[in-house]
């Protein structure tokens, strides 16, 4: 189709001898296997890969060797999601999400997650025609935050996430406090490295100074973590450059993710 890149399939099993690699967990076998998820990226695909590889460590981690899990990847084509945004033709962004969710499903995928946050502004639409339910990136993110015994904080992301509520009415819905910038200018500042800097993989030091100088404005608020709203966030705010807890949704919800792939397994997060 004209609107997607392409679409692969990256079903990698590799299973050990636990007595010669010294794994922790007894690798997948005909009774016990993983289940097959398929990951809607490609928005942007910096931020995919990022999804890719924490799901694969934590496998890896898992099983102590090289196992990978069953992951079917589609990729979205970014600029026309973004034309699309622009012309606010949501519609036209949730048909391309159901068309890859549609192939991952025919695929062989069990359950699906967009690799970002914006898409699910259209997460009802798309769940509606599909036959396989989708992980959102909310949801893990409330329960990560709930855990950390946080109730109040910062969310920064697209201008969509941010002067919407998609996302942080669903945090909110449990219990925490959601707090977001207000002001126009810094929302569309913030949009504006997204988009025209961190899609395309760079981190321009100016801009990181100005996240950090609006993080600390909540701070000063009285919040106690920052959830990083976009998954290109993460590429340039890190654990070292803040003194409070910091929630990277990327991270979050890919733990979500291997929760569900290693869901016949015992496997406990770090």
């Amino acid at each position: 189709m004209r609107n997607l890149l392409f679409i692969s399939l990256l079903c990698l099993f590799a299973c050990h001898n636990p007595a010669e690699t010294g794994s922790k967990a007894t690798p997948p076998t005909e009774d016990r296997s993983m289940k097959v998820l398929g990951l809607i990226g490609g928005t942007s695909w910096h931020s995919t890969i990022d999804y890719y590889r924490y799901i694969n460590e934590a496998v890896n981690e898992h099983f102590g060797d090289n196992t990978n899990p069953p992951l079917m990847v589609f990729t979205m084509d970014q600029a026309k999601v973004h034309k699309y945004q622009v012309e606010d033709n949501w519609s036209g962004i949730a048909d391309m999400l159901v068309e890859g969710g549609r192939r991952l499903q025919n695929a062989g995928a069990e359950k699906l997650l967009f690799c970002a946050n914006t898409p699910h502004k259209v997460y009802g639409q798309v769940e509606h025609q599909l036959s396989v339910p989708i992980i959102h990136i909310a949801d893990a993110t409330a329960e990560n935050i709930k855990e950390r015994g946080i109730e109040k904080v910062c969310f920064l992301g697209t201008k969509y996430s941010m002067t919407e509520d998609f996302i942080t009415k669903r945090i909110a819905d449990n219990g925490i406090e959601v707090l977001v910038p207000d002001d126009a200018k810094v929302i569309d500042e913030l949009h504006r490295i997204i988009i025209e800097e961190l899609t395309y993989g760079e981190i321009v030091p100016a801009s990181k100074k100005y996240v950090l100088e609006v993080i600390q404005s909540f701070v000063d608020q009285g919040v106690k973590g920052i959830i990083l709203g976009c998954t290109e966030f993460p590429l340039m705010i890190k654990e070292d450059d803040l003194e409070i807890p910091l929630f990277n949704t990327t991270e979050i919800h890919a733990n979500a993710a291997v929760d569900y792939i290693l869901e016949e397994f015992e496997w406990e997060r770090d």
